[in-house]
Formats: structure tokens, C-alpha cells, sequence
């Protein structure tokens, strides 16, 4: 399974879900519709991601909300958003243990592919603040 492929087709999907008031397995399955390139392990470990971090979008906006006190969550940038939200729920809640050096890594090279350089540098200094200050100590593995 690719876990980067499944990290961005969430992004994907948690992004459109921020402007379309949708399910969001069926946004998921509409974006990998008709794709041959996503291996089964992938869309389930994306719909993972997808829905856990929906399920658990409140909290996980507190946690950067009380990190990033300079940047108003909604006035991230909307992909951004997206990856810290995503890293958040992998680190603090998701189903396998993953170092979170690991986690933080994919989630900046998301912000270079999917957004910009700086945005790499904005995403790694919440998540890693965050991890350093231990704010997701509870969650952490």
C-alpha cells in the first residue's frame, strides 16, 4: 500500500469537504472513481483518514487553534489547514502507531507537492511545536 497515495487523495478529499457540505465516503469515492492507480489498501487507509479526521475535527482545530494563536484557522490556508488536520488526527488518533517524525515528514512533503515551499515550513513548525510541547501527549505513540 502507498501510504503517500492515500495521504493525498485525504487531503484531496478533506479539502473538497471544506466547501462542499457532503458525505465524506462518497466525496472519497468520487475521487477515486475510475482511478486505477489506487490500490484497495489505499482508498480503505484514506477513508481512514477522511473520516477520522472528520469525526474528530473539533478537537484537533482546538489543538491548533491553541498553536497557532498568530494564524486564525480559518484564515490558513486551505490546504494547509487540511495536512496539520490530518497529521493531527494520524498522530493523536489513528488506528496504527506511527512515529510522528514520520508523520510530520509526510505532511510537509504534502504542503510542497500540494501547496508551497513556505507552506512546508508552516506545517512543519505547528506539528512540530505541537510535538515538542507534548500537546498531543495524550494521542502520541
Amino acid at each position: 500500500m502507498s501510504r503517500r497515495k492515500a495521504r493525498e487523495i485525504a487531503l484531496q478529499t478533506l479539502f473538497q469537504l471544506d466547501f462542499n457540505d457532503t458525505d465524506p465516503v462518497a466525496a472519497l469515492a468520487a475521487l477515486v472513481q475510475d482511478r486505477d492507480d489506487v490500490s484497495k489498501n489505499a482508498q480503505e487507509y484514506a477513508r481512514q483518514l477522511v473520516t477520522g479526521t472528520k469525526d474528530h475535527l473539533a478537537e484537533i482545530d482546538a489543538i491548533i487553534a491553541g498553536q497557532a494563536k498568530e494564524w486564525k484557522l480559518e484564515r490558513m490556508a486551505g490546504v494547509d489547514r487540511n495536512i496539520v488536520r490530518m497529521a493531527i488526527y494520524e498522530m493523536r488518533y489513528g488506528q496504527e502507531k506511527l512515529p510522528p517524525n514520520v508523520v510530520i515528514n509526510e505532511a510537509v512533503e504534502l504542503a510542497k507537492i500540494f501547496s508551497t515551499e513556505e507552506s512546508g515550513r508552516f506545517v512543519n513548525g505547528i506539528l512540530g511545536a505541537l510535538v515538542k510541547k507534548k500537546a498531543l501527549q495524550d494521542g502520541l505513540r
